[in-house]
């Protein structure tokens, strides 16, 4: 099974490779039967992508643009996004295993009750994007993900890596965060740095919490005092 390392975090990748494996080309991820299984997708621009009680098993979707994209109660499986536009998706009680979007736009998007196994974000831009009650029950990782302005909250992050990401104003609200990784960041204006028990981070970066929190308080140093 093909694998990634980073950080401390060794995310598994869709089983995309095996030997005999055959990806059909399909015009639609919507099944009759609520299932879709070893598919090709993509090179498709729609203005609505609505899914719901709908399995993604064993594919890849390519250089999809959706104006609108709604997917409840989905279940992904060993399934690649790549170079995809979804912007201001909403994508809720789902359950995404071994899970990869590379280099894909999902900005401004709502994320919801999700259960994240072997989820791999890479080179995706994740603006604005708000994340409430998700839960990493296995590895987890953002690289090089842009996440000016997203925000966390009642998430589970436990365990999970972001590295070499833009974490502008990004907000991390109250959750679990215990070993989560933070290395590679620049984290002097991170919100909610308060609620950061237990992460993990390099020495070098205690400064950059520093300034994050001391912003976060809106502290009023002397010598500003004498000034006034």
């Amino acid at each position: 099974m093909e694998s990634i390392t980073i950080g401390r975090v060794t995310v598994a990748l869709p089983a995309l490779n095996k030997p005999g494996l055959y990806l059909s080309n399909v015009t639609s991820l919507e099944s009759a039967r609520g299932i879709v299984q070893d598919f090709q997708y993509g090179d498709t621009a729609l203005r609505d992508l609505d899914l719901a009680d709908t399995s993604l098993i064993t594919g890849r979707v390519t250089r999809l643009r959706a104006d609108r994209v709604r997917l409840d109660k989905i279940r992904l499986d060993s399934v690649e996004f790549d170079a995809c536009d979804l912007a201001a998706a909403r994508i809720s009680d789902s359950k995404l295993t071994r899970v990869v979007f590379r280099n894909c736009k999902i900005m401004g998007a709502s994320l919801s009750n999700l259960t994240l196994d072997n989820v791999l974000f890479e080179n995706c831009k994740l603006d604005y994007a708000s994340f409430e009650q998700i839960r990493a029950s296995g590895p987890v990782a953002f690289s090089k993900c842009v996440l000016t302005e997203a925000s966390f909250n009642g998430c589970d992050l436990s365990g999970a890596v972001l590295d070499s990401c833009t974490l502008q104003l990004t907000e991390l609200g109250r959750g679990k965060y215990k070993d989560l990784d933070l290395r590679g960041n620049d984290l002097t204006s991170l919100q909610g740095v308060a609620n950061l028990t237990k992460v993990i981070i390099d020495r070098a970066q205690q400064a950059e919490l520093a300034e994050a929190l001391i912003a976060e308080l809106d502290v009023t140093f002397t010598d500003a005092l004498d000034e006034r």
